[in-house]
């Protein structure tokens, strides 16, 4: 039998006396045991079996088996011809997923775990279902259910003391919120709503008396603070919320509300089959950094993670550009384990926030509101310049066109002056864009990555509010960035949206809104397009196309295990695909919820110290949109 010899691309963990045969060998031996080499000590092969194998390998896209080995994909395969390629070295057939579909294993291109977890270890009363290991939290219906449930939370705290802290009320959905509705629940307990965009927080009077934030306070702000405040209604927003900070902190953000949350972060998305996420603007506090290693860098974690360096904040510090580069190369060593750092690649941010509507638009919102440059021109071009000159892959924060226009114009600015060779400039979250620049980013060799959900979630309310319909439906139009060629994944951003590859591909097939109607028909994406994007090109979005992505051969064994093929599936039932697990270097790892397997996919949406500070410094950093 002939084989392919692409199959046999050495594996570096394989002994090498096995890698040097197969590279050099194979065309003078049909398999391993013609060579008469001694391979009785050779590494366990195993050979998964499969009801279909969607490789994303463009040469072999479809297969029945894949055989692994030392973590890594040896080859794949019918088993007949990987058991003739194997030959006398040690074979485990395993069927556990003979009747499941096997697809590259899942990336969380851009997920923030601290954000996630202190606002998944709060009480969730969001816009969304929130399908969690420990089971389902329904989305807020009207402000009435939210309220009827914020006193059902109350009552469950026994400790009267103890605070009562929700994540996920948005007042453009359930209409305004105030210290006097919270007061309605208990003048007795502490009660802090913070808002679906986490630019906003609301506190009911016992909390502002308990934790001092009164007139005299607010009078030591700055003009703008001040103005983004309103302690009769108990409501800081923006650079008011942050400067109450100081105050809440310690509240918000308590080790043991990090590591609850870092748990059910994990569980999270080991839950919806993740196998390697990052974390765009990493931690920049090393004592914060170690407590989240403790739960994400130990070998029970289901996945790896990788932190990319901020260099908006690395630029803000430090003043001389080389030592800019020194410290975000020093940041290597803060990881271990399970995490890493995302080397040579570095996040910078330009405009405000979708939630909040503080991106930078061309045209003016409806009620005339500004939007907001989260970097200053001048800092932001030389951020760029000292970490294009180094040869970094540069990540950008931008939401708006006008913010999109400042980012390419930097790009172009930086090509003309010093060209590099394939530098795949990323576009993050790309919310509102025209197609006149999908055009522009092509020749300049950007890629996109996008989130979907702001379409889904957001599109219906947007129309009415700040954009209008024609941009609301137009929202992340990766139709128009399938069509130009440009390759873009996908992101959740979460908590901004739950981190969920498939309730993502669902959100980029149809682009349902709330209502239930589909909002720009054109810029639907492929199936395959969607699924690429949750894995080879998110892999390739993060410059490890060659680690992982897709099932072929020295790559590692990252494998989402699913009931149903999403490329070949109704496109309104990705979202319901059942996840069996995941295979993480070669090891199974089956979902558990309750101690039994996981059989629920994505519901139907639509129907006191300095560790305090040093957490609400870092989201901060991710989410204000104040200027600098």
């Amino acid at each position: 039998m002939v084989h392919n010899e692409k199959d046999l691309i050495p594996i570096k963990n394989v002994i090498l006396t096995l890698s040097l045969i197969v590279a050099f060998h194979f065309t003078k031996a049909q398999t391993l045991q013609d060579i008469g080499g001694n391979f009785q000590a050779s590494p366990l092969v195993s050979i998964y079996t499969a009801k279909e194998i969607i490789t994303m390998n463009p040469e072999k896209p479809k297969t029945q088996a894949v055989a692994v080995v030392n973590g890594k994909v040896l080859a794949t395969g019918t088993v007949k011809e990987l058991q003739d390629l194997v030959g006398n070295q040690p074979i485990r057939i395993d069927n556990t997923f003979s009747d499941k579909v096997i697809v590259p294993g899942f990336i969380a291109q851009h997920d923030h775990p601290v954000l996630a977890a202190l606002t998944m270890a709060s009480e969730i009363l969001s816009i969304e279902d929130w399908v969690l290991p420990s089971g389902t939290v329904k989305a807020v219906k009207d402000k009435p259910d939210f309220m009827k449930r914020m006193e059902m939370a109350d009552k469950k705290l026994l400790d009267q003391d103890e605070p009562l802290i929700s994540w996920g009320y948005h007042p453009s959905f359930f209409g305004s919120l105030t210290k006097s509705d919270l007061d309605k629940i208990s003048k007795t307990r502490p009660i802090l709503v913070w808002m679906r965009s986490c630019h906003e927080i609301v506190m009911n009077t016992k909390a502002l008396t308990l934790y001092q934030v009164n007139q005299e306070f607010i009078k030591t702000w700055g003009e703008t603070p001040q103005r983004q405040s309103n302690l009769n209604d108990g409501r800081f927003w923006e650079q008011g919320m942050f400067a109450v900070a100081p105050k809440i902190a310690t509240v918000l953000a308590t080790p043991k509300k990090l590591k609850e949350g870092l748990e059910i972060t994990r569980d999270f998305m080991h839950s919806k089959g993740v196998t390697f996420g990052n974390e765009p603007g990493g931690i920049l506090v090393k004592q914060l950094q170690d407590a989240v290693n403790a739960i994400m860098s130990d070998n029970s974690m289901p996945f790896r993670w990788s932190f990319m360096a901020d260099g908006k904040t690395l630029c803000d510090k430090y003043k001389d550009d080389n030592q800019v580069i020194e410290e975000a190369e020093k940041l290597e060593s803060w990881y271990y384990g399970k995490t890493s750092l995302a080397k040579k690649q570095v996040k910078l941010f330009s405009d405000g926030a979708i939630y909040s509507q503080l991106m930078q638009v061309r045209e003016p919102y409806l009620d005339k509101h500004k939007g907001e440059w989260m970097t200053d021109k001048d800092v932001f071009e030389r951020a760029f310049r000292i970490f294009w000159d180094a040869g970094y892959q540069i990540h950008i924060h931008v939401n708006g066109d006008a913010g999109l226009d400042r980012v390419l114009n930097t790009l172009e600015l930086n090509i003309r002056r010093n060209p590099r060779f394939d530098h795949r400039t990323v576009i993050v979250h790309f919310a509102v864009s025209q197609k006149d620049q999908v055009a522009r980013l092509a020749k300049l060799n950007c890629i996109v990555s996008g989130n979907p959900y702001y379409t889904s979630a957001l599109a219906d309310n947007y129309s009415i509010f700040g954009l209008g319909p024609k941009r609301a439906n137009s929202m992340v139009r990766m139709g128009d960035v399938e069509r130009a060629g440009v390759s873009y994944s996908y992101h959740s951003d979460m908590p901004m949206a739950p981190a969920d590859p498939l309730f993502l591909m669902w959100c980029g097939v149809n682009r349902i809104t709330t209502s239930g109607r589909v909002a720009d028909p054109n810029q639907r994406v492929s199936r395959e397009g969607a699924l690429k994007a949750v894995t080879i090109d998110a892999a390739y979005s993060l410059k490890m196309e060659n680690q992982i992505g897709s099932i072929e051969s020295g790559k590692l064994a990252n494998f989402t295990i699913l009931d149903d093929n999403p490329i070949t599936c109704n496109p309104l039932e990705i979202k319901n695909i059942k996840v069996w697990g995941t295979v993480v270097e070669g090891v199974k790892q089956p979902v558990k919820i309750n101690n039994q397997t996981n059989k629920v996919g994505y519901l139907d949406y639509y129907n006191l110290d300095s560790f305090g500070y040093a957490a609400f410094d870092h989201f901060k950093r991710i989410i204000n949109c104040r200027k600098k």
